[in-house]
C-alpha cells in the first residue's frame, strides 16, 4: 500500500438489521478507501450484550457481501478484546483521570431539569469521599467511570485548549477543515460501565489505534463526538485520524433512517428484487464492484 493511503472502517452494531442508511455509510467508507488505493475494514461493535444478536451480525456479512463490499479478515469483534478496553481504562485510573459515579440516568437529567436549554444528559461531576464511595461499593451500589474534564485539562495544560482534528467531510453546522475540538460540551463522560465493562467514547478510540486507523468515515450524527474522541486519544498517547463526516440519508417522510424506527431494511429490499446496483445507484453510487482490501 503506497505510503499515506488511507484505512477506512465501517463499524456497525448487530442490535438490528442494516438499512438504507447503513448503506450509504459503508459505500461511503469503502469508496474513501479504494479511491486512494487503501484498506476497507469491518468491525463489529457489539459490547451491548443485551441488545446485540448473532443473527444480526451474520446478516450484516451477508448484507455488505451483498452490496458487492469486500473487507479484510478476521473482522475485529469488540466483545472478544475487553481486555484491551480494561488495560486503556487501568491507565485513567492510574492517572486519576476517571472516577466512580453513582448517579443513575435519571438523577442525571433531574439534576439539569433547572438549566436554561432544559434536561440534558451532559454531567460534570467530581470523585465522592473516600468513606462514602466505600460505603457505596460496599453495598454493591452500580456505577459508571467517568472521565474527569478538570483532571484532563490539568494534566495537559496548554494542550488541552489546543486539541483540535481535521474533517475532511462536513459537520452538521457545515464544519470543514482544522477544527478545535472543545470536550466542554459533552462534560465527563461516560468511558466504562460496571455491567458492560466499557462504554463507546473508550472502545472506539481503542480500536481505531488498534486497527491503524487513519479516516473515520461516519454520518454527521457522530461529528459531536469527536471532541470528547480526540481527548482520549491526547490522553492515551493514541493517533489522531482524520475525519469525514457525510450527511445522514432520510426517508420519504423526512426522518432519518433508524433501526428503532423500523426503517426498511436490506434484508427486505433484496426480497422486494431490488439488485445491488439499482441500490447503488439509488445512493449515488455508479455500479461497480470494490476490490478486496486484503
Amino acid at each position: 500500500m503506497p505510503s499515506g493511503a488511507p484505512v477506512a472502517r465501517f463499524a456497525p452494531s448487530p442490535t438490528g438489521y442494516l438499512h438504507r442508511g447503513h448503506a450509504f455509510s459503508a459505500l461511503t467508507a469503502a469508496k474513501a478507501a479504494e479511491d486512494r488505493d487503501g484498506r476497507f475494514l469491518l468491525r463489529i461493535e457489539d459490547i451491548d450484550r443485551l441488545r446485540c444478536r448473532p443473527e444480526y451480525e451474520d446478516a450484516i456479512y451477508e448484507d455488505l457481501a451483498w452490496l458487492g463490499l469486500s473487507w479484510e479478515t478476521p473482522v475485529r469483534r469488540q466483545s472478544e478484546h475487553m481486555d484491551d478496553y480494561q488495560a486503556a481504562l487501568a491507565r485513567l485510573r492510574e492517572s486519576g483521570l476517571v472516577y466512580r459515579c453513582f448517579k443513575t440516568r435519571a438523577e442525571v437529567m433531574a439534576e439539569s431539569s433547572s438549566a436554561p436549554h432544559g434536561p440534558s444528559e451532559t454531567y460534570v461531576g467530581a470523585p465522592l469521599a473516600k468513606a462514602e464511595e466505600d460505603r457505596r461499593l460496599a453495598a454493591g451500589e452500580p456505577f459508571a467511570w467517568r472521565l474527569s474534564l478538570s483532571a484532563a485539562r490539568a494534566m495537559l495544560g496548554d494542550r488541552y485548549d489546543a486539541l483540535s482534528f481535521v474533517e475532511e467531510g462536513e459537520g452538521p453546522r457545515g464544519e470543514r477543515g482544522l477544527i478545535a475540538a472543545d470536550p466542554a460540551a459533552a462534560g465527563d463522560v461516560i468511558v466504562a460501565r460496571k455491567d458492560l465493562g466499557v462504554a463507546y467514547h473508550l472502545a472506539v478510540v481503542v480500536d481505531d489505534a488498534l486497527q491503524e486507523i487513519t479516516l473515520v468515515v461516519r454520518g454527521a450524527d457522530l461529528f459531536d463526538a469527536v471532541p470528547t474522541q480526540r481527548l482520549l486519544q491526547t490522553l492515551l498517547g493514541l493517533p489522531a485520524p482524520t475525519y469525514r463526516h457525510h450527511s445522514i440519508l432520510t426517508g420519504p417522510d423526512g426522518k432519518r433512517y433508524a433501526k428503532r424506527d423500523r426503517a426498511e431494511t436490506l434484508r427486505a429490499i433484496r426480497a422486494n428484487g431490488v439488485s445491488p446496483a439499482e441500490l447503488c445507484a439509488e445512493l449515488g453510487f455508479d455500479e461497480r464492484s470494490f476490490k478486496p482490501s486484503g
